[in-house]
């Protein structure tokens, strides 16, 4: 067996505390595994659900589970990439073997889905160690590093021109809102649509649904800095979050000329669910895509749901099949229809990864990009 080599990440010794930059032993890449070496990480608000313990998991961790860079090593039985790939990572691996990746939603996977916080690779075991202890994974990535092991399945190939920083992107916060528009809700052109909560995911939420051809793009946050950001990229309508939700949805109505055919909640909050859905017009669907609290509860007028044939959709991970629209994605990128790279707001080196985190918790940062060249 190869011997473990030594790889700079950011480590979480434990819930609550901050992060330290240190030598991590990685060990090499076991059977449907590859080493990759990380040229880019995206930093998301679900890494500070784990940072603060609103998600369970074990620590010392190595947190991010948006990242890109060029396969270094390649395990047993690999057969679809080679060294040298440049690849994508996503936080979703799939068996397809199970009931939920043969009914064709692979990004359900019952296989990974229960080992995703578990802390492992797919197999339960870990391949990073401090000082002789086990360091856990987080969501089979942990890309807060320079170097990586994780399932095949979870790297996508792409174009060598595709810079490692919009890449990476996709992995999460893109993907997830970008594919709630054409996957999930699969909006048409011409129809209405609203974004509530304008992070990284609402805002990739607007720019798919431009390139998809919405008539009425209606931005909705509490802060200015953020609908101005919507606007830049392609909003044509701003509501600020003020008053009750009934009071946001009826201004949702006013501005899209009587409501939306889809309104996507991305921040998980259940006030902005119950407006998404009363800011629809008839027949509309609100999309939750944002990840709630675990005890969270949504109140919501029933008779309009049946009265008015309202629905509500689950959108995790925006249904994305990343083997497929991970490329399509970054085609669009490429030619100029999906302006991701102005999604990014800061780049900070590994060394300030800590910083990135508060600057993702202040809430000024639209996307944070650890630059790990």
């Amino acid at each position: 067996m190869a011997d473990a080599i030594t790889t700079r990440a950011a480590l979480l010794p434990a819930v609550g505390t901050r992060l330290r930059v240190v030598d991590l032993e990685l060990d090499p890449p076991g059977p449907g595994e590859v080493r990759v070496r990380l040229h880019a990480s995206g930093v998301c608000s679900d890494d500070l659900n784990a940072f603060d313990g609103s998600v369970e998991v074990p620590c010392p961790l190595v947190l991010g589970h948006e990242g890109a860079g060029v396969v270094e090593e390649v395990g047993e039985g690999i057969e679809a990439l080679r060294v040298g790939d440049h690849v994508a990572l996503s936080w979703a691996p799939y068996c397809g073997r199970c009931e939920e990746c043969l009914r064709d939603l692979p990004h359900l996977c019952g296989t990974a889905w229960p080992k995703m916080l578990a802390g492992g690779l797919l197999d339960g075991t870990t391949r990073l160690r401090f000082g002789g202890a086990t360091v856990h994974h987080y969501c089979f990535l942990s890309s807060f590093a320079e170097r990586a092991v994780v399932p095949e399945r979870s790297c996508v190939r792409i174009p060598k021109d595709v810079p490692f920083d919009v890449a990476a992107l996709v992995g999460c916060a893109v993907a997830s809102g970008v594919c709630a528009v054409w996957r999930t809700a699969g909006v048409r052109p011409g129809e209405r649509v609203a974004v509530f909560g304008l992070g990284g995911t609402g805002l990739a939420a607007v720019v798919g649904a431009v390139a998809a051809g919405a008539a009425d793009i209606v931005a909705v946050d509490s802060q200015e800095i953020r609908l101005e950001r919507a606007r830049e990229l392609g909003a044509t309508a701003r509501v600020r979050w003020e008053g009750s939700p009934a009071d946001v949805a009826a201004a949702v109505r006013d501005a899209s000329g009587g409501g939306v055919d889809y309104a996507f909640e991305a921040r998980g909050r259940p006030a902005a669910a119950e407006a998404a859905l009363m800011s629809t017009r008839i027949r509309g669907a609100a999309v939750l895509c944002g990840i709630p609290r675990a005890d969270a509860t949504i109140t919501l007028p029933a008779l309009s749901i049946p009265r008015m044939e309202r629905r509500v959709l689950g959108s995790i991970y925006g249904s994305a099949r990343p083997d497929r629209d991970f490329p399509l994605i970054l085609d669009l990128h490429r030619r100029g229809h999906l302006p991701l790279d102005r999604l990014i707001s800061h780049r900070l080196p590994l060394a300030e990864a800590d910083a990135a985190m508060d600057l993702v918790r202040s809430g000024d940062a639209t996307r944070v990009i650890l630059d790990l060249e």
